[in-house]
């Protein structure tokens, strides 16, 4: 009889913890043991976040060198099917040799599990035909279990699935995140029904009927928005630090589009608009994206969706003022140009206008596709062509938790044709799709690296840009974290290169994510080490800190409807001095329309309590 001693290390994160059994069996050379639970002396759990446990395996006779282990946990009474999130497992033999087995991922189901022997291991070859079959075998059942499908021509393709509980189960939702997304899916809307708005197609007679609606659902923030979303300086900051802060640029010349002159805008300071422009103080944002399409159809109403340019000025106390706004991309005579100078509700709708086209641009643009698309051709590209053994895999699938199947809901109750976003916004239906296509179309490799866009649009020293400087710093530990990983796998250039597991990930993502797409710099392959982790980073920044930036300030900027409104269903004016607070009642979304649009981005911006931070992950 021999006996192996077996460590377990379970991660130091929040929900990392599992109460089910836990059951092993090594593999070697030269033989395998029986399946074995690891139970402490007192048969309890030790699974716990952090903990480290020790348990002995013992075998008729060595089993030779070790080259796998297989992991299984199964609930048990009292205690419902969790996930546990394992980092490593080490194994000493008998014979005095210690072998390594990272796993680092969530396990969530009852599946046995198969992790491989890494030590001194090169990253892109095993040493043993044990482990080289087992590789094999793992992404030929890998590339059938996760498939590519087109959703939708000219957007980034997705995992095809019938539904989530056809997704295999190391990625759908965990227990508690399922339980979680459908009681805040269903709590929102139905408080919502009980009041009888849900179905109401009406009109809002007055400000204060959306207050009322407004007060069932608040949060801090939310409220200092409905208290000043008709101000110039808070219209600008939301341009810095609201959910969409990729649009604005520094304006050096003005477009041809924008007909703006010296003797049409007063600036603070006795300044004309060209020195200002000079002295790198005017910024533009342009909704180009949305030229053109036209407004969906709700409750029988057709409705609006402009594409406007917004100029604006850094004042000399740092406050980001706009100056001047047109609602359509070609100068016309029925399409004036606003200024603060104008009547209350000239301006007022102007900037009522541009906000509900922020919300189509930041909802299909911002977040739909430059977060959640572009992770799902990231995860399903990695799930195809990495093993688990494989050190990105450990590094990058933390990061693409939930992915697919929360993806997966969107298309289904979202963008479908029955979606919330299809039915109630501006932008649903046919003029959603283009609008994807075209930002895929022009999106850059640059524009996804916060460092090289923060410099292309002229914006590093914009004064209270809190995105800009908090998404440095978190880059800049990113990188670090990244670079210390990579760097001690790949020693060398040639290293890289010679990785076809890696290859093959690159190449997957730059053909079925950015659908080979030259233009956009997304590389094809990996020559270098450097170029290596400055893509990991980025892959990681966009699912997280991203992603967050975007999505979570949802409902604090958006519950308030009259500063986001996902539809308008009168077109703007086209000449001055006829809108009202009356005309401006008229534009916004019907009731049913609103508290949909509430009650969605209420979903959305809710963070599930096994929500684990970038910071954890990095510390770890």
């Amino acid at each position: 009889m021999v006996c192996y001693t077996v460590t377990v290390y379970t991660t130091d994160l929040t929900a990392a913890t599992t109460f089910n059994n836990v059951f092993i069996k090594l593999v070697g050379t030269d033989g395998e043991s029986n399946r074995q639970w690891l139970a402490s002396l007192k048969g309890a759990a030790t699974f716990f976040r952090g903990a480290v446990s020790h348990f002995s395996v013992c075998c008729s006779k060595s089993l030779g060198k070790l080259v796998l282990i297989e992991l299984d946990k199964k609930s048990v009474p009292l205690f419902p099917k969790d996930s546990w999130f394992p980092a490593k497992v080490e194994v000493k033999s008998p014979e005095g040799d210690t072998y390594h087995f990272p796993i680092y991922r969530w396990i969530t189901d009852s599946e046995v599990h198969r992790f491989r022997e890494a030590t001194a291991l090169k990253v892109f070859e095993d040493n043993h035909h044990l482990g080289r079959y087992a590789r094999q075998q793992e992404l030929k059942e890998r590339a059938q279990n996760y498939r590519w499908n087109v959703y939708a021509e000219g957007i980034p393709h997705c995992i095809k699935t019938e539904d989530p509980l056809s997704l295999p189960c190391e990625v759908r939702f965990s227990f508690t995140k399922t339980t979680e997304f459908l009681f805040t899916a269903s709590s929102a809307l139905t408080e919502l029904k009980l009041k009888g708005l849900d179905e109401c197609k009406e009109r809002w007679p007055d400000i204060e009927s959306i207050n009322r609606v407004f007060f069932c659902k608040r949060t801090d923030i939310s409220d200092y928005v409905q208290e000043h979303w008709r101000e110039d300086a808070f219209f600008g900051y939301q341009f810095l630090n609201g959910v969409n802060p990729i649009l604005i640029r520094r304006c050096t010349v003005l477009p041809d589009n924008f007909p703006v002159t010296d003797d049409m805008v007063f600036l603070r300071g006795e300044s004309s608009l060209t020195e200002e422009m000079k002295k790198g103080n005017i910024f533009l944002c342009d909704y180009k994206h949305l030229d053109g399409l036209q407004g969906n159809t709700i409750n029988g109403k057709k409705q609006y969706l402009m594409a406007p340019l917004v100029l604006l000025h850094k004042t000399p106390d740092d406050n980001l003022m706009p100056i001047a706004i047109q609602l359509k991309q070609t100068p016309a005579k029925d399409n004036p140009i606003f200024f603060p100078t104008d009547s209350e509700y000239d301006w007022l709708m102007a900037k009522i206008f541009v906000r509900s086209a922020d919300f189509s641009e930041h909802q299909l643009n911002v977040h739909l596709l430059r977060t959640h698309l572009l992770a799902e051709a990231f995860a399903v590209s990695l799930l195809r062509n990495v093993p688990m053994v494989h050190p990105l895999y450990k590094l990058l699938i933390p990061h693409t938790r939930y992915t697919l199947q929360i993806n997966f809901l969107a298309r289904l109750l979202l963008i479908s044709k029955t979606g919330v976003f299809t039915q109630f916004s501006a932008s649903g239906g046919e003029a959603m799709i283009t609008i994807l296509k075209r930002s895929l179309s022009s999106m850059t490799y640059s524009s996804l690296c916060i460092p090289e866009d923060i410099a292309e649009r002229g914006v590093e020293d914009v004064p209270n840009f809190y995105y800009r400087d908090d998404g440095l710093q978190l880059w800049d530990i990113i990188h670090r974290f990244v670079e210390g990983i990579l760097s001690y796998y790949y020693k060398t250039d040639a290293e890289v290169q010679q990785d076809s597991e890696l290859q093959n990930w690159i190449l997957d993502i730059f053909e079925h994510g950015f659908l080979s797409y030259a233009d956009t710099g997304i590389p094809q392959r990996f020559t270098t080490v450097p170029e290596l982790i400055k893509f990991v980073t980025m892959v990681i920044f966009t699912c997280s800190c991203q992603h967050s930036a975007v999505n979570s300030g949802q409902y604090d900027y958006g519950g308030w409807m009259p500063n986001t409104p996902i539809s308008l269903q009168l077109p703007p004016p086209t000449t001055k001095g006829t809108t009202s607070e009356a005309r401006m009642l008229q534009t916004f979304p019907d009731v049913n329309t609103t508290v949909q649009g509430m009650a969605t981005m209420w979903l959305l911006s809710s963070q599930s309590s096994d929500f684990v931070s970038t910071q954890d992950f990095v510390k770890n």
